[in-house]
């Protein structure tokens, strides 16, 4: 159909397909419902299913949880029916952008209070990682963060942490404080004694350094666990 055409039509007679593209224009993009912004992604469905219809069809995979559909890879994405390499690489693009914005939002000077303030400043950044990282939160004497810097990648089931490496950045950044961050890509919170041991291991060796090992975060898509919160750091 062509623009001239589309004019002289109400929006309910246009193609499915093309009523979010309509209504973003018109009324923005916070109008339109997460299966409805897939569409205009994905712009074609199959001949069984709208555009429209299959981003419900993606969401309902997912359970409508969109941290749980970033999480996915194209090659998972394309195995789900309709969706084929074009579309799974457009959506996950989209969805990096997006990440990539909120990660913008929180280089203004955040002040962490406490482990709801610690988790708040790195969740987006570990929240849907599909294999293990390790990251290091620099904090000046007020406690506000200074840098984030990755100090590992892992597998599924875990990491190694260099204590050098970790202290080398945050001697580099002057911090008086760092707090410690890893996730947990199978949802699991509970800590391995692996972790308890390694995050005593840095505390001491912050004590001797006169930084202080403020906490250590377990991030996962069920939440976070906060070692300071339990009693864990030693």
């Amino acid at each position: 159909m062509t623009n001239k055409k589309k004019q002289n039509l109400a929006i309910t007679a246009w193609s499915e397909d093309d009523q979010p593209r309509y209504r973003l224009k018109q009324h923005g993009s916070q109008t339109l419902s997460d299966s409805e912004l897939l569409a205009i992604l994905m712009r074609t469905g199959t001949s069984g299913l709208s555009a429209v219809d299959l981003g419900k069809h993606i969401l309902k995979k997912v359970n409508g949880d969109l941290n749980q559909l970033a999480r996915l890879s194209v090659k998972q994405l394309t195995q789900i029916n309709g969706i084929g390499e074009a579309k799974a690489i457009c959506i996950l693009a989209a969805l990096e952008l997006g990440r990539r914005r909120d990660n913008q939002g929180q280089k203004e000077r955040i002040t962490i209070t406490d482990s709801q303030s610690a988790y708040r400043a790195m969740s987006h950044l570990l929240i849907d990682k599909t294999q293990e990282e390790f990251w290091l939160v620099s904090l000046s004497r007020s406690n506000q963060v200074l840098n984030r810097k990755l100090i590992s990648i892992g597998g599924v089931a875990g990491t190694v942490v260099d204590p050098k490496i970790l202290f080398q950045q945050a001697l580099e950044h002057l911090a008086s404080g760092i707090i410690l961050y890893h996730n947990h890509p199978s949802g699991r919170l509970k800590p391995s004694r692996a972790d308890i041991t390694l995050t005593q291991k840095l505390k001491q060796a912050g004590d001797l350094l006169d930084i202080k090992v403020l906490d250590h975060l377990i991030i996962t898509h069920n939440g976070y666990l906060s070692f300071a919160d339990e009693g864990l750091m030693g």
